[in-house]
């Protein structure tokens, strides 16, 4: 005998079946994919170029033991923006005293001009277009005749005129070309000493050249009389921040993950040597500029953070960074507690400033009671 089936308890069945035979299908689909991804990422670790050497991990991790006074440690409360919206990534800034003008080089390539009128909020402060280098000008200073004189990534060292005049002084040393000339000092005899972060690695990739690992940075000096170009010191890591110092015997010079600085004498019995002016520091070193009051002001971007620690460790864990960078939308950002240290001529800690919300802070200098900073990424200063 044949009883029929209710068609709810046959659709309930039916449904049943169809959700159960699903599964393998959906479980399948994610485990491919998840399979592809492994093989992608594999082949990717396995054909790419990018090989970083090891590092001397003792050096790199060592840990700042001056203690700096208790002057301000907290930047936020007086914290103003000046520019904002209008300074996009001002790398660095010089002042001159006479004009009372701020200058900062921009991503937008123009130079810029910060009108320090008498203002007290320094937010007021106006800020005009100057000169526009056509790249991306990078640390500036100026010359015995009121140039200035800029470092610009995708051109070379520049000298621009009072007139607004861009002249391109070098752009190679040794037949090996700049890729991402960084800051620049000029002595009284008129000798400009500057820095070549890496010959390998342009500005966006510059990320590679730190985790890379090799030394491919250089600190040079250009000759306005003879028009030469010489590399003083070669195999630095991720050369950066230049400053003459005021007895002109030296150059300080910084290299960036190796968290120092160090000088070159350019006068008397040692001229030609190189000795250590700070080391280590308690973050990673950008510019560092001089006040005229016997105090050089040095950026640190970010300080050391567990990741950098690892990374240095770890030839592996740098390749993974490094591919991250190359393939997808970069690293996520741990950067914080970035800000400023003020030391005397010998080096010796005077103040710092320093604040998480002041991060990739890359070049300082105090004019009368205020500091100001650059930054490459932010869009003020």
């Amino acid at each position: 005998m044949f009883e029929p089936k209710n068609p709810v308890d046959s659709a309930e069945s039916s449904s049943q079946t169809q959700t159960s035979n699903s599964w393998p299908s959906a479980t399948t689909s994610l485990f491919l994919i998840l399979m592809i991804t492994i093989f992608t990422a594999t082949l990717i670790y396995q054909l790419d170029s990018f090989n970083p050497a090891p590092l001397p991990y003792h050096e790199l991790t060592r840990h700042f033991i001056r203690r700096a006074p208790a002057h301000n440690p907290r930047m936020l409360p007086v914290l103003e923006l000046v520019g904002y919206g209008v300074l996009l990534g001002p790398e660095d800034v010089a002042y001159h005293s006479e004009s009372r003008l701020i200058y900062t080089g921009c991503e937008d390539g123009w130079v810029k001009q910060v009108i320090l009128n008498d203002s007290q909020n320094p937010s007021e402060f106006a800020v005009d277009n100057w000169v526009n280098t056509g790249g991306r000008p990078l640390g500036l200073n100026f010359g015995l005749h009121n140039e200035v004189l800029v470092c610009d990534t995708d051109k070379g060292l520049l000298n621009i005129t009072s007139e607004g005049e861009v002249k391109l002084l070098t752009d190679e040393a040794g037949g090996v070309k700049f890729k991402i000339p960084n800051s620049v000092d000029v002595a009284t005899d008129g000798m400009v000493y500057f820095t070549d972060s890496s010959y390998k690695y342009n500005l966006t990739d510059a990320l590679l050249d730190i985790w890379e690992g090799e030394p491919h940075g250089r600190f040079l000096s250009y000759d306005p009389t003879t028009k030469e170009t010489k590399v003083l010191v070669d195999d630095l890591y991720f050369a950066n921040g230049v400053v003459v110092s005021p007895d002109q015997s030296h150059v300080i010079f910084c290299e960036t993950p190796k968290k120092r600085c160090k000088k070159y004498y350019i006068q008397g019995e040692k001229k030609g040597s190189v000795e250590t002016f700070i080391d280590p520091l308690p973050g990673m070193p950008d510019n560092i500029k001089y006040d005229g009051e016997g105090h050089y002001w040095i950026a640190l971007p970010v300080p050391p953070t567990p990741t950098w620690d690892l990374a240095v460790r770890y030839p592996f864990t740098r390749k993974v960074l490094g591919i991250m960078e190359k393939y997808t939308t970069g690293i996520p950002s741990t950067q914080e507690d970035g800000g400023i240290l003020e030391v005397d001529l010998e080096g010796n800690l005077i103040s710092s400033y320093f604040d998480q919300e002041f991060t990739e802070v890359s070049g300082a200098i105090r004019i009368g009671n205020h500091i100001f900073g650059g930054s490459l990424h932010s869009p003020y200063t």
